[in-house]
């Protein structure tokens, strides 16, 4: 890796930590450059303002979610645990998008940047449903809207209890085991 592209890389991988503690409008271009031991005119150069490398972050880690845990619609089970594993060992990405949510998309689709992705998914779920794996009686939208909730239930945007990697091994199989006995409950026919 050259020069450029290693200060790219600690660039990025600094701004993912200040996004992550400080949100969208906490986050300090100078804390960046400094934590990534680059200067503020290389960020400018290689990300644009503050706004375009939150952007650059923020997409990043949505299409890493997509790659780490794609969706098997005739698993929902599955893939709500297979969410909580990915965030248990990225919870980066649960944080920038819940700093996206408070601070940018208040309302309405969070994730347009990964549209074509949550659409093959949607499409997914909507085969199931007619293939009779998956009920009928709620949308595909929300069907993956509940699925994904359910999986957040112990990440870093939870309201009551966060889960962290270094808990109890079995504790996680427990979790696992319950959020998938829940979807499968809540969806599965």
């Amino acid at each position: 890796m050259g020069d450029g592209q290693a200060t790219r890389r600690r660039l990025f991988d600094a701004a993912t930590a200040e996004f992550t503690r400080h949100g969208i409008a906490g986050a300090r271009v100078d804390r960046i450059a400094e934590s990534a031991q680059a200067n503020k005119a290389q960020l400018y150069a290689y990300y644009g303002n503050k706004d375009q490398l939150f952007d650059t972050v923020f997409h990043e880690h949505l299409r890493l979610i997509v790659d780490m845990v794609p969706l098997d619609a005739t698993d929902l089970p599955g893939y709500a645990a297979r969410l909580y594993d990915a965030y248990l060992q990225r919870p980066e990405i649960v944080l920038l998008a819940t700093w996206a949510r408070l601070e940018r998309t208040p309302t309405g689709d969070l994730l347009v940047a990964a549209a074509e992705d949550v659409a093959r998914k949607l499409a997914a779920i909507a085969d199931a449903q007619r293939d009779g794996l998956i009920t009928a009686d709620l949308e595909p939208s929300e069907v993956y809207s509940m699925v994904i909730a359910i999986s957040m239930t112990w990440s870093p945007a939870s309201t009551t209890y966060t889960a962290s990697a270094d808990e109890d091994p079995a504790v996680h199989e427990r979790r696992r085991h319950a959020l998938a006995e829940t979807v499968r409950r809540a969806f599965t026919q």
